[in-house]
């Protein structure tokens, strides 16, 4: 009995702790999936930054620039450091450039992430740093400028906040690579270590890559049997349950162990308990057998006790059961949180600065969709009544409407591309009319376009979807400041000299925020608590490169914007 006892509380506990494992290995798996997304959108941003090819190029003042531009950032999104590096494996600029430890200068042409983005346009590796000598994650993407590769900018991620929350859990929590080794840990004492042995042929190849420094441990940081996993924690041998699940790193898995000791003592309880209760039902029969004539007295208090025994054991596990609802209700709600919070980031990334062209877009299809059931409802009529001219004139009108439809959808499609910039010699009013079209039912009755037929016609030097991406910004930043004023008005006016083009873009908002009026056009800066402030910085630059100039005008008392663009 003893022996069937052990055996069931064994395996009970087993389950429980399999069950406890692999529920915390999906709820740790998906914070490291929330913290790697939030980092791995940096190196998008800064790859279409336009200080980075020129820093890249050398250029002393953009490399000025941009070092304040990545400690800015670094700071902002708690990066451990951002830095750009050139074709050479050289750093040219970084997060950390005002500190004795500073990356810039450099050489990191023995790091696996750069020869991997240089090869093949991104790369991700966890190393220890050679400057720093910290671990972290290591993020690079190729920077590519007219068919050259002009070096790489990388992003280094440090999991010390993550590894404390994980720590907060019973048990411990790692991260490991495809060859076993433990990359992120709630143990400091087992990081880099293997979870199995090492053969000597990788044993070498870690030294000479000094991915984990110059002497990477390469003892097992425990002794793994299947789901049983043995190890010494504060010179204590302990006995652990574990659950893996896949990591969002190339091959990588995420572990829990959780102690078997609590849910073993849990089990052997019941199972003491259980054998107390059958013992107690034995002495109770052999008492009746023996003692004959005291037989009911011993039946009642027989009774008794063991009726004490089952409301006491009764109320234990009523107890643990609401204490089980509890808990379980409290862990579906952090995992609904958790996954609400992965799908809100995940929306804002899909829909971007496309989410409100989209909408007015949608708007001005479906009046013409509208039109087109209405005129083949009314040719339907004409037919039956023999008016075949009528009818004919319908169809030609449905016929308008579709062309009418492929425009909008074209212009929709052209401006979403991505394409290689080009020079080309389009018209102002081609332009603007694209980006009206754009834009859409969100200008409609807000937005006055004033400009002269011939001006209209006049072309200017330049690309036309870009044109296009600058008045989007602008006018959009417009419509912004005037919704909710009570007379709102967007006005694009236009003057022109023999060799330029000056579009004036002005708005009855209250004008521009004092606390960013010197610095509206440089990166980041922005009076939308959303705003990551790249658009009208990205605007000036384009307008720069095609030999214009965007500039803000002293007028009141809204905002004004004058757009200079060459004549071609």
């Amino acid at each position: 009995m003893i022996l069937a006892g052990t055996r069931w509380a064994e395996t009970t506990a087993r389950t429980a702790a399999d069950r406890e494992a692999l529920t915390l290995a999906r709820t740790h798996a998906g914070l490291l999936t929330s913290e790697l997304q939030k980092f791995r959108l940096l190196p998008l941003v800064l790859a279409e930054y336009p200080d980075v090819p020129v820093a890249l190029a050398g250029d002393a003042a953009a490399l000025r620039r941009l070092d304040a531009t990545l400690e800015l950032l670094a700071t902002r999104t708690d990066a451990a450091a951002l830095y750009a590096i050139d074709a050479r494996g050289r750093a040219v600029a970084a997060s950390n450039w005002r500190s004795q430890a500073s990356f810039v200068g450099q050489d990191y042409t023995f790091r696996r992430y750069f020869t991997e983005a240089m090869a093949r346009g991104t790369s991700e590796l966890f190393a220890l740093g050679t400057v720093s000598g910290r671990p972290g994650l290591y993020l690079a993407r190729r920077i590519d400028r007219g068919g050259r590769a002009l070096g790489v900018i990388v992003v280094k991620v440090e999991f010390d906040r993550l590894e404390r929350e994980w720590a907060q859990s019973p048990g411990a929590t790692i991260l490991t690579d495809p060859r076993g080794l433990i990359l992120v840990t709630s143990v400091p004492a087992w990081r880099f270590h293997p979870i199995r042995p090492l053969d000597a042929a990788r044993r070498a190849r870690l030294i000479r890559s000094r991915q984990f420094g110059a002497a990477p441990p390469f003892t097992p940081a425990f002794a793994i049997d299947g789901r049983d996993v043995r190890a010494i924690r504060d010179a204590r041998p302990l006995r652990y349950r574990s659950a893996s699940v896949a990591a969002p790193l190339d091959g990588g898995t995420v572990s829990h162990l959780t102690p078997l000791r609590p849910a073993l003592a849990g089990a052997r309880t019941q199972a003491a308990l259980g054998g107390l209760v059958l013992l107690l039902v034995v002495a109770v029969a052999g008492g009746i057998a023996w003692r004959g004539a005291d037989r009911r007295r011993s039946q009642t208090q027989a009774r008794e006790s063991l009726e004490r025994a089952v409301v006491q054991r009764t109320r234990e596990l009523r107890e643990a059961n609401a204490r089980l609802i509890v808990e379980s209700q409290e862990r579906a709600e952090a995992d609904r949180r958790f996954r609400a919070a992965r799908e809100e980031l995940a929306q804002a990334n899909r829909l971007g600065s496309l989410g409100q062209i989209t909408a007015g877009v949608a708007h001005e299809i479906n009046q013409p969709l509208a039109a087109i059931r209405t005129f083949a409802e009314n040719g339907a009529t004409l037919l039956d009544r023999g008016a075949a001219d009528a009818a004919r004139d319908t169809l030609g009108r449905i016929v308008a409407l579709t062309d009418r439809i492929a425009t909008i959808t074209g212009e929709l499609r052209a401006f979403a591309r991505r394409r290689t910039p080009s020079r080309g010699a389009p018209t102002l009013g081609a332009a603007i009319e694209g980006t009206l079209l754009l834009i859409g039912e969100r200008a409609r009755g807000i937005v006055v376009d004033t400009v002269a037929a011939e001006l209209r016609d006049a072309r200017v030097v330049g690309d036309r979807i870009r044109l296009e991406q600058i008045l989007v910004n602008v006018i959009g930043n417009a419509l912004d400041a005037v919704a909710g004023c009570d007379q709102p008005e967007v006005r694009i006016a236009a003057s022109a000299t023999a060799e330029t083009l000056t579009v004036r873009i002005a708005d009855t908002g209250p004008g521009i925020d004092p606390a960013i009026a010197d610095t509206v056009f440089e990166p980041f800066a922005s009076a939308k608590p959303e705003g990551l402030g790249l658009g009208l910085a990205i605007a000036r630059d384009i307008a720069r490169e095609f030999g214009g100039e965007l500039t803000v005008a002293p007028d009141g008392p809204g905002a004004t914007f004058l757009l200079t663009l060459r004549r071609a």
